[in-house]
């Protein structure tokens, strides 16, 4: 695609890269950069490849925007619950069990592949590669809301609200013990254990990470729901804040209660049967993204998305309440 562009009055003296990303919204500036860098601009009919030249009024600016690269995973139809879509961006509810990148172990089968079947020819490319935008991540066994981009302008202006912290994040859990006080704020930097790069840890040495959380529902003192809304995102945050404050994610294989454990509350609050075998046997941490709130990156309007707890998270409340 190629387009010609005049450069106005309001845009004298700014950076080349700067000026096409004013008056090309659907291009980030990283991929302006990029095409700049790559000779597909030209100025006045030679090609400038300085992202900082300063352009100046009336300049006809001519841009070549290849048609974007075949992603390398395949397209894999796997079936996705889309809770909204249009041309920029897509809201998924993504089950338990899918893993979000293709990588070493999950070559396919994951919500890439499904995305690019999904999406087919309405994806635009980011950053020239025909692919989806993967906005913030869920870990493989948490399952919810998730936002993906279309295009290059929805992912950089998704990616920026996530950055400054006013995109909304909301999860349920459900989670061993009480906390108390029932609302609170988990302050607690994280980083990665030395020595097992998939383990996360409370350091102080970490990455700032703040988690807020609140009580919902008590089951006895042996469990409870809680909710939590992020205030920012890293890996594991809600599963490690949560085990940091004594009260882990029920099912959580990496940061949960031992087993042990797990036998001796349910024995105290005299849960046993078939509902105590369900939740031995809960095969995943009960952690679920129950609501996303960002501004269209487009539009400007604010947008709202709030899905209910999956059917075994709420088989797990009901064995877990007392009898």
């Amino acid at each position: 695609m190629k387009t010609d562009i005049t450069i106005p009055d309001s845009l004298e003296l700014t950076r080349l890269d700067r000026a096409l990303a004013e008056l090309l919204p659907d291009l980030s500036r990283s991929r302006i950069k990029q095409l700049i860098e790559g000779g597909e601009v030209r100025v006045g009919g030679k090609v400038q490849d300085t992202a900082s030249h300063k352009v100046r009024r009336g300049d006809v600016v001519s841009l070549s925007v290849p048609e974007a690269a075949a992603a390398e995973p395949a397209a894999q139809n796997i079936p996705l619950e889309v809770v909204f879509e249009d041309k920029d961006l897509l809201v998924i509810n993504k089950p338990a069990g899918l893993v979000v990148h293709p990588a070493a172990g999950h070559a396919e089968g994951t919500l890439v592949n499904a995305l690019l079947h999904h999406c087919a020819d309405s994806l635009s490319g980011i950053g020239g590669v025909k692919r989806p935008g993967i906005v913030h991540r869920l870990d493989k066994d948490t399952s919810g809301l998730m936002l993906v981009a279309k295009n290059d302008m929805a992912h950089a202006g998704l990616a920026a609200q996530l950055a400054d912290r006013t995109m909304s994040r909301t999860y349920q859990a459900v989670v061993w013990g009480v906390p108390s006080p029932i609302k609170g704020r988990i302050d607690a930097p994280l980083a990665r254990n030395p020595n097992n790069r998939f383990y996360m840890q409370v350091r102080p040495e970490g990455r700032e990470a703040a988690t807020n959380y609140f009580v919902l529902e008590k089951f006895g003192a042996h469990a409870s729901l809680v909710e939590c809304k992020l205030e920012s995102g890293r890996t594991h945050q809600i599963r490690v804040h949560m085990a940091h404050i004594k009260h882990a994610v029920v099912g959580d294989p990496l940061y949960g209660i031992p087993a042990t454990a797990v036998e001796s509350t349910l024995k105290k609050a005299g849960l046993e049967g078939e509902g105590a075998g369900y939740i031995k046997a809960f095969p995943r941490q009960a952690l679920h993204a129950v609501a996303l709130q960002f501004e269209h990156p487009r539009t400007g309007k604010l947008k709202e998305f709030k899905v209910d707890l999956p059917s075994d998270i709420k088989d797990l409340i009901n064995y877990i309440k007392l009898p």
